[in-house]
């Protein structure tokens, strides 16, 4: 897939997509371009039929990514006008992470640390590698996370421990970051691969529908109260008793057979 930089790297491998964050020369510090590229490559993934969900990885073996590449700083976030600017382009690219309806699951190795971290928590699932590494370092940068970062560290870990994440700029190990719910699990690095395809092979096989569903349903009880969208709640669910898929799957079951879903 031809994306605007080649610092992100989109390809499709079977129901697949993968997006790699393709720096490793900077540890893949995410720059202004890259977060485009971010941007176009969850556009295509999102109208592909064939994808049943997303890996995001970094390249190489030191970084999932290790944040902003703070080299652009003094050009692109001088002051807060400029900061501004710069996060208009990064954010209308973690909100596309955040609004891609299929699963989207991060394949974490290396440094996970600070807007790397931003993007892990925009996944629906995070595996880590034990060598992995994460923390916030905006407390040695006199930086100011934005409410959605935010909102998605402190509905992982909680209050307490994301105001400890940030306040004290502390590294954490990936048992650490399992511990605290900040990642779904830790796996031995050369189990990492068999453990990401146990989730996309398992993925493949179900209802796109009813993943889209229960994914959107979440988003909303995360919600406050008053903010939760009963008519789009209404609809997924009635969506999914009205699919074809639904048919499919009961005559699966009854016939003993491995369903096989379209998302229709």
């Amino acid at each position: 897939m031809k994306l605007s930089t080649n610092k992100i790297v989109a390809e499709a491998e079977g129901s697949v997509g993968r997006v790699t964050i393709n720096n490793p020369d900077r540890r893949n510090a995410i720059s202004l371009e890259m977060w485009e590229g971010i941007s176009e490559a969850f556009d295509a993934f999102s109208v592909d039929p064939s994808i049943r969900c997303v890996v995001m990885t970094g390249a190489g073996e030191k970084a999932f990514a290790s944040g902003a590449d703070i080299s652009q700083f003094k050009a692109n976030r001088s002051n807060a006008e400029a900061a501004e600017a710069y996060a208009r382009i990064s954010m209308a690219g973690r909100m596309k992470m955040l609004s891609f309806e299929k699963p989207f699951i991060a394949r974490i190795q290396g440094f996970c640390m600070g807007g790397g971290l931003g993007i892990a928590l925009a996944a629906d699932i995070r595996i880590a590698s034990e060598d992995s590494t994460f923390g916030v370092p905006a407390a040695r940068l006199s930086i100011a996370y934005d409410r959605v970062n935010l909102r998605n560290l402190v509905h992982l870990v909680g209050p307490s421990k994301a105001k400890e994440i940030l306040i004290t700029a502390k590294r954490y190990s990936a048992t650490e970051a399992a511990a605290m719910g900040l990642i779904n699990s830790c796996v031995p690095l050369g189990k990492l691969d068999a453990s990401i395809a146990d989730i996309t092979d398992r993925i493949s096989e179900n209802a796109p529908l009813s993943m889209r569903a229960s994914k959107l349903i979440i988003n909303e009880v995360m919600r406050d109260e008053a903010d939760f969208d009963e008519a789009l709640a209404d609809e997924l669910t009635r969506a999914c008793f009205d699919s074809w898929d639904y048919q499919e799957g009961q005559d699966a079951f009854m016939n003993k057979r491995k369903p096989a879903f379209e998302g229709r």
